[in-house]
């Protein structure tokens, strides 16, 4: 290193004065950064989740930003003068998907796409891409995990043509959107958002700072240009989305595929949508050909129900504006224990001991000897309170070895002290059960109003769960 005297001082060259690349520490769970390493995050209080990180901070002109050179400069612009763009959306060619977007796809709109591996983030975009592409828009699908002759061989399986469909098998951020200035596609899919990195942060891709990183600047070209920018991502062992919880508050739209390996039916669920309900749920079933939308989901679960069968209710429950039939199990049996097991699947197990403690109490069972099994069948998960009269007469029809008639179905809140409270949008709970041909239904009573001039059904409201017991056994 070359180094002067001047005045009995050394001075060095500007460039050794350079500042070197810094080392923090960024939670990979909430984001939050640390000058040094901890065992646990200060911020969300979990274990093992700071990792070490590479940046350096890059020089800017003067009065310009990182995304002026791909973006127009935004000015203020009076409300009153905006056009109203509620029904300016673009179907997706599949109609449940376009039932979980709030009725289609709006322009400068950021949705992302989270589940498991394999559970069909790939092709849902995929069908999706084909469906826009025979409207005579132009797509462009960029890919960091497939090549384009793997794509090409995905989509030869699933029948897609796609005219105008384009593939960039690229992981660089600067390079995707300098070929999206020059091919300015309608529609932008990026599969995934863990394999993009930007290179001007020195942390690998899929850790949250690279994350972040792409995230905001796919909003800001999706905002910019009112493109529909649509990602997918994986999600961790515990069911979230890999890497931060800022990167669901930057999109507009978040859909997680939910689905059993064993079920051949996948779920699209909307937990946060800017321009529609969330909640809202969309149903396919996976087949050789692809993902094919389910029309009628109520007798997707309950076309193998058994007959003649103990410990077997039908419950109406809402998912988002939909109502659905599902069929809940119950399995009281002996335990060679000394204390009996909860066990459930698809229901809270910890509402399901709170019900079970209301039901020995209100009605007398004596069940603490006893093991209590509940399964929501098809593989569905209820996290409604509409169903807690579901889950005690599933489980007083197993305990009692009393058949509930099939032609039954029930719903309503149960409170802890038996009482059988109302619910929301009964009269289109009603009113499924009454399309798919039940003969009797046993609802709350405060909700019965209104219900006595359905055809073909016969409709009781009860107030507390000895009513509810009456009118079903």
């Amino acid at each position: 290193m070359i180094k002067r005297r001047l005045n009995g001082v050394f001075h060095f060259p500007a460039s050794a004065m350079a500042k070197q690349p810094s080392t923090i520490y960024v939670c990979q769970n909430c984001g939050s950064q640390s000058r040094k390493w901890l065992g646990q995050c200060p911020d969300c209080q979990q274990w093992n989740t700071l990792v070490e990180e590479r940046f350096r901070a890059t020089a800017q002109p003067a009065g310009q930003t990182k995304f002026t050179a791909h973006y127009r400069q935004s000015s203020p612009i009076a409300y009153d003068s905006i056009e109203s763009q509620d029904d300016a959306r673009t179907e997706s060619g599949i109609d449940e998907l376009d039932r979980v977007l709030g009725g289609g796809i709006v322009a400068g709109s950021l949705v992302l796409i989270g589940g498991s591996p394999g559970i069909g983030k790939s092709t849902i975009v995929m069908q999706m891409a084909d469906r826009l592409g025979k409207n005579g828009t132009k797509v462009l699908y960029v890919s960091g995990e497939e090549s384009e002759r793997q794509i090409k061989m995905r989509g030869e399986r699933l029948g897609v043509a796609a005219e105008n469909l384009f593939l960039l098998p690229e992981t660089n951020l600067q390079a995707i959107l300098a070929e999206t200035e020059k091919l300015k596609p309608d529609f932008l899919i990026v599969d995934s958002i863990q394999t993009v990195f930007s290179d001007q942060i020195e942390s690998a891709p899929g850790s949250v700072s690279q994350v972040r990183e792409v995230a905001a600047q796919f909003m800001h070209f999706a905002k910019q240009t009112a493109t529909p920018v649509f990602l997918t991502g994986h999600v961790t062992k515990e069911g979230s989305i890999a890497g931060p919880k800022t990167l669901e508050h930057i999109v507009d739209t978040v859909l997680y595929f939910e689905g059993d390996r064993h079920h051949n039916h996948r779920i699209i669920r909307a937990t946060k949508n800017r321009f529609g309900a969330a909640n809202e749920i969309g149903i396919f079933e996976m087949t050789n050909s692809g993902l094919v939308p389910v029309g009628n989901p109520s007798e997707l679960f309950l076309q193998e129900r058994p007959e003649n069968a103990t410990g077997s209710v039908v419950t109406v429950c809402m998912e988002g504006t939909r109502p659905m039939l599902v069929e809940i199990q119950a399995l009281v049996s002996g335990t060679k224990y000394g204390s009996g097991r909860r066990m459930t699947q698809g229901f809270d197990q910890n509402r399901t001991s709170l019900l079970i403690a209301v039901a020995e109490k209100q009605l007398g069972f004596q069940l603490a000897g006893d093991d209590v099994f509940v399964n929501v069948a098809g593989g569905m998960e209820i996290d409604e309170p509409a169903a807690d009269l579901g889950v005690i007469a599933a489980i007083a029809s197993s305990f009692r070895n009393l058949q509930v008639p099939p032609e039954t179905a029930v719903f309503g809140e149960v409170g802890l002290t038996g009482e059988v409270r109302g619910v929301l949008q009964a009269q289109a709970r009603a009113r499924e059960a009454q399309t798919l041909g039940f003969k009797k239904l046993i609802l709350p009573e405060s909700n019965k109003k209104g219900l006595e001039k359905l055809l073909g059904i016969r409709v009781i409201g009860v107030k507390n769960l000895e009513q509810a017991m009456d009118a079903l056994f």
